[in-house]
């Protein structure tokens, strides 16, 4: 008779987050005390850019990844906004490209050269007009060039062809009546899933306009929720409950009656804002004011969705940038990399598997460790016995 397996096999049950040793980090960078949920920060394997304070408008700090240490105050920024700068992201078919949303109503294209800024930056390559309130979510088209998507507070989604400067499709109020929380594209590029202050998560398909799948209330809480596509046709939601404790849940886009999983977490405030590993099939989740980092496993099997671990620190994140696959050290067995914005650093944090070998070793220093307590306790069970003895 086989004994039941207690602990689930999975590849990724050891991982664990490393901080950046201090001159790793980027120090005396001024974050954005805006109130907004987004990352406020983006990287990849040429630059790291941050949303900053700066007077007079809106500007963001781009750095090459080499560049670390502290900065100078005088560092040149990406100056062209007249309104706080709300969100960034880069293009993932040209490491020198970046978009800006800010609350000027305008998203910004900009090439930043190689080596990184030497004067401020005030002319964009190209400016998209077509927003009348402010732009809080850009996202790339993962697959297609000069594709880019805004979300305003127009409750519009506007997809960009960036080489023309021109909206080439228009999602208006009739499709999201309400603010607009979270934009994702699938990786194909063929859907986006929608999160609306209307308590809705929407599958749209964005060529014809049309809604694919819709879910009422996914969390009953009122605060808002972010929803990310993840593998084989599900969608990740994180969000409260009626009791405003946090929640992260897995649906099926077919069957959206009911969640394939359904955790609570704790009762912070903070808005988990989610990062999915397509490659690893493992979510992290980074809520804005907490000091912690939780990753889940996503498997195709019940119960779907596997707790894995937490990364926790001293420091408070106000926001958080996730590299891309491409900008990682694999040598050094690491699956994912963060960079965590204090309210004056900036400090990335390697997720790593553990090496083989590694694990072989801790085992085996584990059963010394259990031997040496086991030793202990026959010790003090005889001197137990030998003062009852007296």
């Amino acid at each position: 008779m086989s004994l039941r397996q207690v602990v689930r096999s999975s590849k990724f049950r050891h991982v664990f987050g490393q901080p950046a040793k201090a001159d790793q980090c980027y120090e005396d960078v001024r974050v954005s005390q805006t109130t907004w949920d987004s990352g406020f920060c983006a990287v990849n394997p040429k630059f790291v850019a941050l949303i900053c304070e700066a007077s007079g408008g809106g500007a963001f700090l781009v750095l090459p990844l080499c560049k670390t240490g502290r900065v100078d105050k005088n560092v040149p920024l990406v100056c062209g906004h007249t309104a706080p700068v709300l969100d960034i992201a880069w293009c993932p078919h040209n490491d020198n490209v970046i978009a800006s949303g800010s609350e000027d109503c305008t998203v910004m294209v900009w090439e930043i050269p190689d080596g990184g800024l030497t004067l401020p930056l005030r002319e964009p390559v190209v400016t998209l007009e077509g927003h009348t309130k402010r732009v809080g979510i850009v996202a790339w088209h993962p697959t297609a060039q000069n594709v880019l998507l805004s979300a305003g507070c127009d409750n519009v989604i506007l997809v960009w062809d960036v080489g023309t400067g021109v909206a080439v499709l228009t999602l208006g109020p009739d499709v999201h009546p309400d603010t607009i929380y979270s934009v994702d594209w699938r990786r194909d590029g063929a859907l986006i899933c929608t999160s609306c202050r209307d308590k809705r998560v929407r599958v749209i398909e964005p060529r014809k306009g049309t809604i694919v799948a819709e879910k009422d209330r996914p969390h009953e809480g009122t605060r808002p929720v972010h929803a990310v596509f993840v593998s084989e046709g599900k969608i990740l939601t994180t969000g409260f409950s009626r009791m405003s404790e946090r929640q992260v849940a897995l649906w099926d886009t077919k069957h959206l009656e009911e969640p394939l999983s359904l955790q609570e977490l704790d009762t912070s405030s903070g808005v988990l804002l989610p990062f999915f590993d397509p490659d690893t099939n493992i979510v992290y989740l980074c809520g804005k004011g907490d000091s912690s980092i939780r990753y889940f496993e996503i498997t195709s099997e019940a119960p779907f969705l596997h707790y894995l671990s937490m990364f926790s620190s001293k420091e408070s994140q106000r926001g958080m940038g996730y590299m891309p696959k491409r900008g990682l050290e694999v040598n050094k067995c690491e699956i994912a990399r963060f960079y965590k914005l204090h309210e004056r650093r900036c400090e990335p944090i390697a997720m790593t598997v553990p090496r083989k070998e590694t694990m072989s070793r801790l085992e085996e220093e584990m059963r010394k460790l259990q031997a040496t307590v086991q030793d202990l306790q026959k010790r003090l069970d005889r001197l137990e016995e030998t003062v009852q003895a007296k």
